[in-house]
């Protein structure tokens, strides 16, 4: 079916990926907060900006979509960039969603979903917030014009106290950069976060460049990857070592927090019900 702003979600056919059938939603053509390992500037070349009577095209569009599938807000460009406090599209957009009946999962690392907790809390969605480090300094080299590792976890808060289902994103987990992550992954679940999806850094030549300019040991390790569906992954021996670490400190806390765990494009099932967390959607109305 031919749509105007939603799109069927397609990861470029990428063998990986364990992503349920979805719809992904940009209200935003590219983003204001400048990581530097986002691959998206790989093929976004338009200058950042609101899409044009975008509320418009959403509502043909939601018309004679399949209520069946989640709606996924946003996988390519962030939904809660800094205009939307005074643009107010990504509110708009959820109001008009969760009035069609829809399902939604946003996935931001804008703290600003905070103030939507009204309708979120309302309708069937669930929030997964990316969050790379707690470290202040570097997350500003790495995410340099994103909100603060701090306004994110504050995020959760009031996620949490307004009974809106949430996970985090520990994404991407970047070798010799962040690879430390069991502080940040006790301190989302112990704020309740339900979920945790795992990403190790792929690369794109444009994101590689920009990496490597902070952290030259990239470049060598990513020269000896491996190429697949169109990224650079790391060594395999390299990157299962990753995988295995992730697993054995999820593993530890599992129990105690009663959180499920995923991977994201790495080809490793877990259990969890879903990779990207659109299954925290069904737990909306039960907490």
């Amino acid at each position: 079916m031919r749509f105007e702003v939603l799109r069927e979600f397609d990861p470029w056919k990428g063998k990986l990926c364990t992503c349920p059938s979805k719809y992904s939603l940009q209200p935003y053509t590219n983003c204001q907060f400048g990581c530097l390992y986002c691959y998206a500037t790989s093929y976004i070349r338009q200058p950042f900006g609101p899409k044009k009577n975008f509320l418009e095209r959403l509502k043909r569009d939601l018309r004679k979509a399949d209520r069946t599938k989640i709606i996924n807000m946003s996988t390519s460009s962030d939904p809660y960039p800094w205009v939307e406090e005074k643009l107010l599209l990504t509110r708009r957009s959820i109001d008009l969603i969760l009035k069609a009946g829809f399902k939604l999962l946003i996935t931001t690392k804008g703290h600003l979903v905070a103030r939507d907790v009204d309708l979120l809390s309302m309708g069937n969605s669930a929030v997964m917030i990316t969050i790379t480090t707690l470290d202040e300094t570097l997350a500003k080299k790495i995410e340099p014009a994103a909100p603060s590792p701090k306004l994110r976890l504050n995020a959760l808060d009031k996620l949490r106290d307004e009974r809106v289902p949430f996970g985090v994103r520990i994404d991407p987990i970047i070798p010799g950069v962040n690879e430390d992550f069991e502080e940040l992954l006790k301190e989302v679940l112990e704020r309740g976060a339900m979920h945790i999806t795992f990403s190790i850094y792929k690369a794109k030549p444009d994101n590689l460049r920009r990496m490597a300019t902070l952290f030259p040991h990239l470049k060598s390790m990513y020269k000896r990857g491996v190429k697949i569906g169109g990224y650079t992954y790391l060594p395999n021996e390299i990157r299962m070592e990753i995988i295995k670490k992730i697993v054995k400190v999820a593993e530890k806390y599992r129990d105690r927090y009663n959180f499920t765990y995923s991977f994201c494009r790495e080809g490793v099932v877990t259990g969890a019900p879903s990779c990207d967390g659109s299954h925290l959607v069904s737990l909306a109305r039960s907490l």
